[in-house]
Formats: structure tokens, C-alpha cells, sequence
């Protein structure tokens, strides 16, 4: 249904779609979609949809980028690419997300995992994670 509702809003359907993968008659499978042309506002860039789906959003500059990326509810995970990878760590640092891979880096299964926003709260793995399972308490005399 997100993807019918991209085509429905206007996105352009680069490649992929609603029907299932060739051999994959039976279960829940959706082909890679790529969508061009998303508006910022529009469903499939401001809901989570966890699937194949990529929309690629276009922008004017990077605080536009910026802008973009922290204009919706939700914040789970992003990605920031650039030549300059101090840039790219300062964009990463303004975008509101729990977790920000900065050009291509590897997933670190210790690092905290976890969302902005509707995303959720908490963290999970690393000393965050651990963190959860504790129960603080202050007593004052």
C-alpha cells in the first residue's frame, strides 16, 4: 500500500514495485523500490515503512538536507555521505536520529541502537542497553 500510496502522491517509481520477487509466490515479499522525485512531506518520506523501499528526496543545500531529514516524526536511522568526512560528520551531528552512518561505516554491533521521536526510546546494546534493565534511585536526607 506505501508504494501505491508513492505513485498515488507523485513520486516517480524508478524500478521495483508492489509485486513480489520472481520465485517468491508464497509469504510477505515486495521487490527493491526505488522511488525519485519523493516530496518531503508526502507519506512514503514521512512514515517508517521497513521494507526495500528507498525515496530519494532532492534539496537545494545542505541546510535543506538538514531540514529535510529532521521534518518528520521519526527518527531511526540515517546516512550521511560525503568527500569530506568532517563535513559529513557535522551534518550527522545535526540530524535527528539514533543512529547515522557516515560514509558507508560499518555496523558496530556494541554501539547503542535505538530511535528519535516515534522512532521509539531506550537504547539497546552497549552501555546504554544495559543501562535500561537498571533502576536509579535517589534518597535525600
Amino acid at each position: 500500500s506505501y508504494i501505491q500510496k508513492g505513485i498515488d502522491e507523485g513520486a516517480t517509481l524508478v524500478t521495483g514495485g508492489g509485486e513480489p520477487p520472481e520465485g517468491l509466490d508464497t509469504g510477505y515479499f515486495i521487490q527493491p523500490t526505488v522511488f525519485a522525485n519523493v516530496d518531503p512531506d508526502s507519506t512514503i518520506a514521512q512514515e517508517e515503512i521497513f521494507g526495500p523501499v528507498l525515496s530519494i528526496i532532492p534539496y537545494e543545500d545542505e541546510e535543506d538536507a538538514i531540514r529535510i531529514a529532521n521534518g518528520t516524526l521519526y527518527g531511526l536511522a540515517g546516512g550521511v555521505q560525503s568527500a569530506s568526512q568532517e563535513r559529513a560528520e557535522a551534518v550527522a551531528r545535526r540530524m535527528r536520529a539514533g543512529q547515522i552512518d557516515v560514509n558507508g561505516g560499518s555496523y558496530n554491533i556494541l554501539a547503542p541502537f535505538g530511535g528519535y521521536g516515534q522512532s521509539g526510546y531506550g537504547r539497546e546494546n552497549g552501555v546504554y542497553g544495559l543501562e535500561e534493565f537498571l533502576e536509579v534511585k535517589s534518597i535525600q536526607r
